[in-house]
């Protein structure tokens, strides 16, 4: 099925988040019971084998509750309008897109925790530590992260394998310690320290722009398409990252719990650097203007057909939450 989204925004992420959400719920499902092995079990050997299903099943409903508690649904979002500029099925873009979100949900689930920021809440519910207990969360963080990968490997995403390959390697760099991890380490270290404006912005890029990044460029990977659209996608989105990260920022300082679905202000009390407390509100909301018309620009060559891309763009610094 060839990709057709609303040309409305709020109407295509509604119908990405949809389709998003149904497959993942399909992913995320507990094998059924193996009965020919259980029935040659000794009773002992049975009453493990039900401990080690539970504690499946623990782990899966950790899983569970962070993925499907909704969210915007941004870098699967990336994946299935990109995908849309090369002829990509709906179902390819799908598949790829529920990988990359598990892998985002994982972030999310390691970055509550007390060791990290320590927030009790996430997306307006108790974070998955809070739910399930610190050691729950982060296997389940460790689920989704390997699991991700699993998906991807998957023929569902693309018959050639070689693909496959490429967009494994691609969400590896993204994700890994040249991407969101070495990010996050970097705003660990930097807590009550003084950083200039391009080691915020080398550290926003890394802790949530690459993300972004090959969130778009994972379906121009689908697509086969050339070197040259792939880095304009990328760059469109790196742009349309930092501005996001940027609003974050902002509604972190002039935000509410109630809007944020988190805690407000925890940047400030953790003494975090930010390109809001370098620049200043005025002067961060006018930097993310003007990197989202740099953005708009990278998408010259897609015509209309990147109109929910230069849409999305906008939206990202618009928000309230």
């Amino acid at each position: 099925m060839v990709i057709r989204l609303p040309d409305n925004l709020q109407e295509a992420i509604k119908k990405v988040a949809g389709s998003l959400d149904e497959r993942m719920d399909q992913l995320l499902h507990l094998p059924a019971e193996d009965k020919t092995t259980v029935v040659a079990l000794s009773p002992k050997a049975m009453t493990s084998s039900a401990s080690h299903v539970r504690g499946e099943e623990t782990v899966l409903k950790a899983m569970r509750y962070s993925t499907l508690s909704g969210g915007k649904r941004l870098r699967p979002f990336l994946t299935i309008c990109s995908a849309g500029l090369f002829g990509v099925s709906y179902e390819s873009a799908i598949e790829a897109a529920a990988a990359i979100e598990f892998i985002h949900t994982y972030s999310l689930i390691h970055d509550d925790l007390p060791a990290m920021d320590n927030d009790d809440l996430r997306r307006g519910k108790p974070s998955c530590h809070k739910a399930f207990g610190e050691a729950a969360a982060i296997l389940a963080g460790d689920g989704l992260l390997t699991y991700g990968f699993q998906v991807l490997s998957s023929s569902n995403v693309h018959a050639d394998p070689a693909v496959r390959c490429e967009l494994i390697s691609a969400l590896a760099q993204a994700s890994g310690c040249w991407g969101m991890v070495g990010g996050q380490m970097m705003d660990i270290e930097a807590e009550n320290e003084t950083l200039s404006v391009e080691e915020i912005i080398r550290l926003q890029r890394l802790k949530t722009g690459e993300l972004f990044a090959v969130s778009c460029e994972a379906g121009a990977i689908l697509g086969k398409a050339p070197g040259m659209m792939r880095n304009l996608l990328r760059a469109y989105a790196h742009d349309m990252g930092l501005a996001f990260q940027i609003t974050d920022d902002l509604l972190d300082v002039e935000g509410t719990r109630t809007q944020m679905g988190k805690t407000a202000r925890k940047d400030k009390i953790a003494g975090k650097a930010t390109l809001v407390s370098v620049l200043g509100v005025a002067r961060a909301r006018e930097h993310a203007q003007i990197l989202v018309k740099q953005a708009i620009s990278h998408l010259d060559v897609f015509d209309k057909k990147a109109d929910n891309l230069r849409a999305l763009a906008r939206f990202v610094v618009e928000r309230k939450g």
